[in-house]
Order: C-alpha cells, then sequence, then structure tokens
C-alpha cells in the first residue's frame, strides 16, 4: 500500500509518501511564511524522490487537529482535493495520536500538551499496556495547570505546549515529570502515514468529502460572529 501524508497542524510544514512499511520520501519546513506557499512544492518534490505520483497513491493520510485553524485547513483542503481527484479514500489522524505514536515505549504514563494559544493547550493522555499504545482521555483544550491537576505518577510530557507552560508542570508534580529531546515534539509525516495505513487496514478511512477540521474549540472568526449575530 501507497500513502501520501500531511501534515500543517503546527509551525513545520511535513510530508511523506511510504509504501507498506518502508518511508521512500520525507520533508520538512519550518518557514515563517504560511504552509500554503510550500506544501504543493514539497508534495512534487516528495512523487521526485519516491518515483510515484498522485495517481500511484492507494490513498492519503492527514492530520485533521487540533491544531493552528489556518494550518489545518491548508493541509486537509490540498488532500481532499487529490483524494477527489484520484477517487481514493483519506485516514484523518489526531495530532496528539501522531505525537504519542512517535515515542518509544516506556511505563510512565504520557501526556501530550501541543500550544492551543491564548494560554492553553490542547492535550490527552496515553499508556503502554502489554506494549500496545492506550489512549485514556480525549483530546480537550486546558489552561496548563487543569491539564495535569490529578497526575500523581511518573509522567512524560511531549509537544510544543510542554515548553509553555514547562515551569508549571516542574513546579505542580515535583518530580514527577519526564520529558524529551525537542525532536519529539515535532510530528512526522511519516508517523501520519503509518497510522494512515493501519485505517486503511482496518476499514477506518473516510471519502475526502467527508474529511473536515477538528478544532475542538471555535476559531477567533467565528466567535466574532456569534457575538455580533
Amino acid at each position: 500500500m501507497k500513502i501520501l501524508a500531511v501534515d500543517t497542524a503546527a509551525r513545520y510544514c511535513s510530508v511523506a509518501i511510504v509504501q507498506n512499511n518502508n518511508l521512500l520520501a520525507e520533508l520538512f519546513n519550518e518557514s515563517q511564511e504560511t504552509h500554503s506557499k510550500h506544501l504543493m512544492s514539497m508534495i512534487k518534490e516528495g512523487f521526485k524522490i519516491s518515483g510515484f505520483n498522485t495517481h500511484d497513491m492507494d490513498g492519503f493520510s492527514v492530520t485533521t487537529g487540533p491544531g493552528s485553524f489556518t494550518g489545518l485547513r491548508i493541509g486537509i483542503s490540498c488532500i481532499k482535493g487529490l483524494a477527489e481527484a484520484t477517487g481514493r479514500s483519506v485516514a484523518a489522524i489526531s495530532t496528539l495520536d501522531a505525537l504519542a505514536a512517535q515515542l518509544p515505549e516506556t511505563p510512565y504514563l504520557i501526556c501530550i500538551m501541543t500550544d492551543a494559544r491564548k494560554g492553553e493547550v490542547y492535550s490527552s493522555r496515553y499508556r503502554f499496556i502489554n506494549g500496545v499504545l492506550k489512549k485514556e482521555i480525549k483530546e480537550k483544550n486546558f489552561i496548563p495547570v487543569m491539564a495535569i491537576k490529578d497526575i500523581n505518577e511518573p509522567c512524560l510530557f511531549i509537544g510544543d505546549g510542554v515548553k509553555v507552560c514547562r515551569n508549571v508542570i516542574e513546579d505542580k508534580l515535583d518530580g514527577l515529570a519526564n520529558f524529551m529531546t525537542e525532536e519529539f515534539n515535532v510530528i512526522k509525516a511519516s508517523t501520519v502515514a503509518f497510522l494512515g495505513i493501519k485505517k486503511f487496514l482496518n476499514n477506518d478511512v473516510e471519502d475526502a468529502e467527508l474529511i473536515v477540521p477538528y478544532y475542538i474549540r471555535k476559531s477567533d472568526i467565528n466567535k466574532k460572529k456569534l457575538i455580533s449575530d
């Protein structure tokens, strides 16, 4: 199975092409410019490296949130266009699931935190049980102190939101907090692709027209519209 995967949910833009268990191409961009300026050229470069093209893909995979409102729309719109043009299905991947999936097995509780701006984080928790990663808490947005308030065991913190509130975490957890190196805070499109393959094998995929961003909370634009209404 050949999958093209895209992540545009945060500061990095990432594209990957995989075939079964093999990574054929992966590209990253950390430009301050909008992802829309680079995404299509990255996809074209990925196809050039892999030797495949859009119609060779058996399906597509994309992070659908939570994350940057603009970033999510860019990545999802791009993948929807490619999927509709080829008649392929799309695997929708949680950004927090992708970050958790990149971790090596650990006996610690895992708390994912991504920056939701405005003093909040998007957070969920995971745990390895008999070698299998299990999700314990669904994604929600919190102020940092509420995201960690009931943690009373050694916990591994991952995500770009950890930088924002590391002092709070260390202060409240008193030696129970553990942190990975910076590269584990960045989603790899290859991870999105391999998670996508699992979804395809489980028939847990969607028609392109049904894929929508998972924002959790309303964007500022929508809030202003509700107020004006």
